[in-house]
């Protein structure tokens, strides 16, 4: 509930005053009208027309990332730069939900949906392909080291922890905490356009703030629906790889249609029966696969290893942080810049899912778990994971020694070289489908509470609609387009990435001021 810590902040905005209900549904009007219009004009546009809808969104994403690089590099420096000082800025006292609050998670909890539903999908896919692409120049090589040399090697891991550390989870920390303070701590509907409130004050529920919320809505279904896809696509590979199902297209739309089913069920019973108990199997799952590569691969290479990506992180995170001058342009536009563009189109959806399962922790707490636990799991699975594929490649073992051929195959190659490498791969493709469940089922109750007007608990009709949408959305254009489909589907994303950096970096300020105020007013009492 809203306090009377601060006047300027407090507004007679009541959270659903703009709904309609429709079918069962509690829709806010016009944001749930116009996202829902905009996604089926843009499906049926792609749908009719996949490879001209990819030549254009592609030249529009490599537009973006060509002219805004230092804009993007600038924004995501701003946003780990920010979070290192809300640590230690006194406002980092101030506690979410008001002094009395109490956390609704354990840690344990907390910390798997944090991290199942920010990267876990991502690190399944990535970690395997990723260093061994830089190590053997697949698509340029990071800061434009020598291919296949030791030198080589400990940039890739470097740079692979780059994409994958402090970067993204800062700018999910300020998309989250903001999300939490201004609904929490202010009363304010659970939507991106509340943490505008202190700079547009009661604008915020006109034009502007609707523009704002279509904007998330966007962002995040089309993130969403591409990933869908692309992990569909990774599942059919491990199928074929195991069990020599063709990885064709009914195999692919079968699993998102699964996915669809399961991730359903799942919004039906909420976070609690629903996304915490499937984040729980996921780190489990997650652990007994970790614990397997670690133990059953070069196990001495992969401890060291862990202190080796470390310090190859924190060497390299300048020069990588950089966007003047730099040599390696292909690599970095291809790479960086891409990411930081698709990490801040899926803010809003990580962002709000942070802001829903983190009331009653301390700002400080919040910016150091959000931050620090995920990076800290990631480095040890990089470690594992991509130090083990580039022990296969320099010592020419298996198939990634030819290096990396098909994406979505490159986890299945490792593990060949592994023993009981049926039963990990198994796992493998059963992780990789939870973490998609857990994707759809958290960005459902996103896509729901910013369409219900910031409603937390909108009914259960609007929740299947939401998932049941994701699985149409990315099964339409697999059938349609294929690969190229999701593609264009992607390149929106990252399109929706460039006015969202602006957002995030007003967002900065108006949170800045928003917590400086409810401190001083703390201490007055």
């Amino acid at each position: 509930m809203a306090h009377n810590s601060d006047k300027d902040l407090l507004t007679d905005y009541k959270v659903g005053q703009d709904n309609v209900q429709l079918y069962g549904m509690d829709l806010h009007n016009p944001v749930f009208f116009i996202s829902a219009l905009l996604i089926l004009v843009f499906v049926i546009a792609t749908m009719m027309f996949p490879e001209q809808a990819n030549v254009s969104l592609g030249a529009s994403k490599s537009w973006v990332i060509k002219h805004f690089d230092w804009f993007f590099m600038l924004g995501g420096n701003v946003f780990l730069l920010f979070c290192l000082l809300m640590i230690f800025l006194p406002v980092g006292e101030v506690r979410l939900g008001g002094k009395e609050a109490t956390a609704e998670f354990s840690l344990l909890s907390w910390f798997a949906m944090l991290f199942a539903a920010g990267m876990g999908i991502g690190l399944m896919f990535w970690s395997v392909a990723e260093p061994v692409a830089y190590y053997t120049n697949w698509y340029g090589t990071p800061l434009n080291v020598t291919p296949n040399t030791p030198q080589a090697a400990d940039v890739a891991m470097g740079a692979t922890m780059f994409h994958w550390g402090l970067h993204p989870w800062a700018i999910y920390a300020v998309v989250g905490l903001a999300l939490a303070f201004f609904s929490y701590n202010k009363g304010l509907p659970l939507t991106i356009r509340s943490t505008f409130y202190p700079i547009l004050g009661e604008r915020v529920w006109g034009i502007t703030g609707n523009v704002i919320d279509i904007l998330a809505v966007l962002a995040t279904i089309f993130g969403l629906a591409t990933s869908l896809g692309l992990g569909a696509q990774q599942a059919a590979s491990g199928l074929e790889f195991l069990f020599n199902i063709q990885n064709g297209l009914n195999v692919q739309l079968a699993i998102i249609i699964g996915v669809t089913l399961i991730a359903i069920l799942s919004v039906i019973r909420g976070i609690d029966g629903g996304v915490k108990l499937l984040s729980n199997i996921n780190m489990l799952l997650a652990l007994v696969l970790l614990l397997f590569v670690i133990f059953a691969g070069p196990t001495i290479e992969i401890l060291s290893s862990i202190l080796t990506t470390s310090g190859n992180y924190l060497a390299n995170i300048i020069p990588l942080s950089n966007w003047v001058g730099r040599e390696d342009e292909s690599w970095f536009h291809g790479w960086t810049v891409f990411y930081w563009a698709w990490w801040i189109s899926w803010s809003p959806f990580v962002g709000m899912f942070i802001a829903r399962i983190s009331r009653g922790r301390t700002v400080r707490e919040f910016i150091i778990a959000v931050l620090l636990v995920p990076t800290m799991i990631t480095i040890i699975w990089m470690a594992a994971f991509g130090g083990s594929a580039l022990e296969q490649v320099q010592s020419q073992t298996g198939q990634l020694s030819q290096g990396i051929g098909e994406v979505s195959l490159a986890m299945f190659q490792m593990f060949d070289n592994l023993p009981l490498t049926e039963i990990i791969s198994f796992i493998g493709i059963v992780l990789v489908l939870v973490f998609f469940i857990t994707s759809s089922d958290s960005g459902s109750l996103v896509i729901d509470s910013i369409t219900a007007g910031g409603k937390l608990n909108a009914p259960v009709p609007q929740r299947i609609f939401w998932a049941t949408v994701e699985g149409l959305i990315a099964g339409a254009l697999l059938f349609v387009g294929g690969t190229q489909a999701l593609k264009a589907l992607q390149a929106g994303a990252i399109a929706t990435g460039l006015p969202f950096t602006l957002v995030l970096l007003v967002m900065c300020f108006s949170l800045y001021k928003g917590l400086r105020q409810e401190h001083i007013f703390f201490h007055r009492q």
